[in-house]
């Protein structure tokens, strides 16, 4: 069966669709032995010998990206031991395995990716490719900018002490508080740890962004495919590009 060389490159794991057009038109890309610059280029992944850099690839399981709304009460699980709903529950018309990158708590709400690409997956959780998370919490009470410097400068908790976060109060009610907070670590609970130490608890909790990702107006609990552009902006975050 033939399929358009672009997409062949993207299931094999070269990269988003886009990266790949610029690989073939920049002339990286031999097909049978021969260079090919031409996007509609067709191969036959049984019989065509595709080569980028002079490095043979071959196809493998197509690489999805997702993003979800996750609504509370979701754990952020392929399976729960317990019978809970998980945020797999929520990928109707997905057939294809994939898996959460990172965790949001059951109780927290928003932004949450899932993929089947291992080596991104890996790379946006770990603290050294600092990726930027995001989230509105509201908590009760009024905390001052005294007390918030202590989670700008960095604040222990029973695992070390966080890198610093950024903190900006949004607006206040007369019981709370909602207040904009990125970090770039991906602790169980950080967020709610984190002002729990300074004294004050969260109410409600959503992460907004990843890397610049927003929801965008995505419903509560429903999922939608990341965009080439939007997987390249990733790619590039954690230094796979």
């Amino acid at each position: 069966m033939e399929e358009r060389l672009q997409k062949f490159m993207a299931r094999a794991g070269v990269g988003s669709r886009r990266y790949c057009e610029e690989l073939i038109r920049s002339g990286r890309v031999k097909v049978n032995g021969i260079i090919v610059t031409e996007l509609g280029t067709k191969v036959n992944a049984s019989v065509d010998k595709v080569e980028v850099d002079g490095r043979l690839i071959r196809p493998e399981e197509q690489r999805l990206y997702i993003m979800i709304n996750k609504p509370s009460g979701f754990i952020t699980s392929v399976t729960d031991k317990f019978g809970r709903p998980t945020v797999i529950d929520l990928l109707g018309g997905i057939s294809d395995r994939v898996y959460p990158v990172g965790r949001l708590d059951i109780n927290t709400e928003g932004l949450l990716l899932l993929t089947n690409d291992g080596e991104l997956a890996f790379r946006l959780t770990h603290p050294r490719y600092k990726v930027r998370k995001t989230y509105l919490a509201e908590v009760g009470g009024h905390p001052t900018e005294k007390k918030l410097d202590m989670l700008r400068k960095g604040i222990v908790l029973e695992d070390g002490i966080t890198a610093p976060a950024e903190a900006k109060v949004l607006r206040h009610t007369k019981t709370s508080t909602f207040i904009e907070i990125t970090i770039h670590e991906g602790r169980k609970r950080q967020i709610r740890r984190m002002f729990q130490a300074i004294g004050y608890t969260v109410t409600f909790l959503k992460r907004i962004s990843v890397n610049g990702l927003l929801l965008n107006g995505l419903p509560l609990g429903d999922f939608r495919h990341l965009t080439d552009q939007e997987v390249d902006e990733l790619y590039k975050a954690v230094r796979l590009r």
